[in-house]
């Protein structure tokens, strides 16, 4: 009987201590998923963290892709920053294919249904009429002038204008201008007096009203179509907008090149500020390099787009000059009397803006 029983015990002992081959496999099952749950956990929030860094940005302009060197510049910018952190992402739309009305580009902004634009600085004269010192006459000589200017006091200035009204200006890309005329050249204020004219902002128009001419305001993107009907006798604007939108094919007369102009404008590439204070530190030191590298590529490009312009309209037949000293000292006092006596009295911050130029002036 102890026999038996010592047995039994045995058995049950054993029986304690072992696992049956089917236990064995529910409990690696177990195992698996468990460790499979833990993955997938681990994977989703992987994915989910991912999400949050990688950043997004729609970038709008009116410019003809590859064929103007603003496009060319934007996407030099793009390319540069993606090489520092290619977890930003850009949505490029070239010639107004999403915002058809190029000024509404800085209401989109303000308003964040886009985060970036490169567009004249002047279309947002409507909200923010300080803008409109960068075109005035005489402010900025030449694009090489305007460079040196970059990080200075009036640099500073128009950034404040920018932040203080929901934009951040990336970059410092000026461009060079002139006149093109489809009735008689353009020298001196004399010789706009009849003429329908454009002058891209309220500040040049003063300028062109005292010197005798009836005046009208449109974009860049409306003016080979109001030469071309009579809508328009001749315009100011810059050498890469004659070139990209072809206006060397309806006008006869163009005063440009040379060491004067009357036409110079601030043409940055912007982002909203409120998309810029969402990126890391780390994602505005991208930014602020890839400024910079296109800065200076885009101030060679103007360097050299002047005499392009030149050759073009004497290529297409147009009667091509340059301003001469005299002419261009005539423009700059009927500026100073009227376009910048004008924006001086809009505001306490135009008034500082205006001083500051005097200054550099000197």
């Amino acid at each position: 009987m102890r026999g038996t029983n010592d047995e039994r015990a045995c058995r049950k002992s054993r029986s304690n201590t072992e696992e049956t081959p089917m236990k064995t496999t529910f409990r690696a099952a177990a195992v698996a998923l468990a460790m499979a749950a833990g993955l997938t956990a681990g994977l989703t929030a992987g994915l989910t963290a991912a999400a949050a860094q990688t950043v997004e940005l729609k970038l709008t302009h009116q410019w003809k892709q590859g064929t103007d060197g603003r496009d060319r510049a934007a996407r030099e910018f793009v390319k540069e920053v993606q090489k520092r952190d290619p977890s930003i992402k850009f949505r490029i739309y070239p010639g107004s294919s999403l915002i058809s009305n190029p000024i509404q580009q800085v209401d989109a902004l303000q308003q964040g249904t886009i985060e970036m634009s490169v567009f004249p600085l002047i279309y947002g004269v409507g909200k923010v009429p300080e803008f409109s010192a960068t075109i005035l006459p005489g402010a900025v000589g030449n694009v090489a002038n305007a460079a040196k200017l970059k990080g200075g006091a009036f640099h500073q200035k128009v950034q404040e204008v920018a932040e203080a009204n929901g934009l951040h200006i990336l970059t410092w890309w000026w461009t060079e201008g002139g006149f093109a005329n489809r009735v008689r050249p353009i020298t001196g204020p004399e010789s706009v007096k009849g003429l329908k004219m454009r002058g891209a902002d309220k500040t040049v128009d003063l300028m062109l009203s005292a010197a005798g001419a009836s005046v009208f305001s449109m974009p860049s993107t409306e003016l080979y179509n109001a030469v071309q009907t009579g809508v328009l006798d001749g315009l100011m604007t810059s050498f890469e907008t004659l070139l990209s939108t072809r206006l060397y094919e309806q006008t006869k007369f163009a005063t440009i090149g040379g060491d004067y102009s009357v036409f110079m404008v601030l043409q940055p590439l912007v982002i909203s500020k409120s998309a810029w204070d969402k990126l890391t530190p780390a994602q505005q030191k991208a930014f602020e390099e890839a400024a910079a590298i296109t800065d200076a590529s885009f101030l060679a490009e103007q360097l050299e787009v002047g005499q392009k312009t030149v050759e073009t309209f004497k290529k297409a037949g147009a009667e091509v000059r340059q301003m001469t000293k005299a002419e261009y000292d005539a423009w700059i006092a009927i500026a100073q009397k009227t376009s910048w006596t004008a924006f001086e009295a809009v505001s306490p911050r135009a008034k500082e803006i205006v001083t500051i130029l005097r200054a550099q002036a000197n």
